[in-house]
């Protein structure tokens, strides 16, 4: 069941669930927030967290509102796509063979069969861009599992319409958007250690943050780094 509550002219959705804490986020493309809370918790103690984190929900509202977005891809010859932080020109090539997408020099070629529709081309690029990202994240996991003293059990690679990643603290997983093997190397690296430090500490409070000053004292620069870039082009759904 959902709440609301309005701080000024901030709506704010409350989410009751059995949890043990409570979670905030801002949500692309429009900054609506939304409060998770665990079952037993009032309306008036959750109102009185929301305004303690007003400041912070602004200022998130107006880096979204900031960001730039990209234009919608259609996939046809020429046209810009970013991978790892590269922009590279789209080379479409069709061939009754199998396809595939590969990177050569200042271009990405996509090969597919002719009459191969827009919606085909997308779901091919897609497919890569999430076997790149499969590919480049148990480095990192390996490399920040002794630093963090923290195992992940286990990790997925998905679309993700509103977050970079996500994490499951009792089962020892996380997930990461497979947008991010369109940024930087850097940002997939904060937010693979992003997720990792949350199945240590699960909120966003003075632990989370001391652990992420200790092991990325630029973690700050990262995220901001990452808001700076351009988002995909689409709907993004609450």
């Amino acid at each position: 069941m959902v709440r609301q509550f309005k701080l000024g002219n901030i709506m704010v959705d409350v989410v009751l669930k059995d949890i043990k804490n409570v979670h905030l986020s801002v949500h692309p493309p429009t900054g609506r927030v939304r409060i998770s809370a665990p079952m037993r918790m009032n309306l008036d103690t959750i109102r009185v967290f929301a305004i303690s984190k007003l400041g912070w929900i602004k200022q998130q509202q107006k880096n979204l509102k900031e960001q730039d977005r990209e234009t919608p891809r259609e996939y046809l010859d020429r046209e810009s796509h970013y991978v790892w932080g590269k922009r590279y020109l789209l080379k479409i090539s069709e061939r009754d063979q199998a396809p595939f997408v590969e990177l050569k020099h200042n271009r990405i070629l996509l090969q597919a069969r002719p009459g191969t529709d827009e919606k085909r081309r997308k779901d091919i690029m897609e497919g890569w861009y999430r076997e790149q990202l499969k590919n480049a994240v148990p480095p990192l996991i390996a490399k920040w599992e002794p630093l963090l003293g923290i195992k992940v059990k286990r990790f997925f690679v998905q679309r993700m319409k509103t977050k970079w990643g996500s994490c499951n603290h009792s089962a020892g997983h996380i997930r990461l958007n497979t947008e991010l093997a369109k940024k930087p190397p850097e940002c997939l690296e904060y937010i693979v250690v992003h997720e990792m430090a949350h199945l240590q500490e699960p909120t966003h409070n003075d632990r989370f943050r001391a652990l992420m000053d200790r092991f990325m004292p630029k973690w700050q620069f990262y995220l901001e780094q990452l808001n700076r870039l351009p988002v995909s082009h689409e709907d993004w759904a609450y």
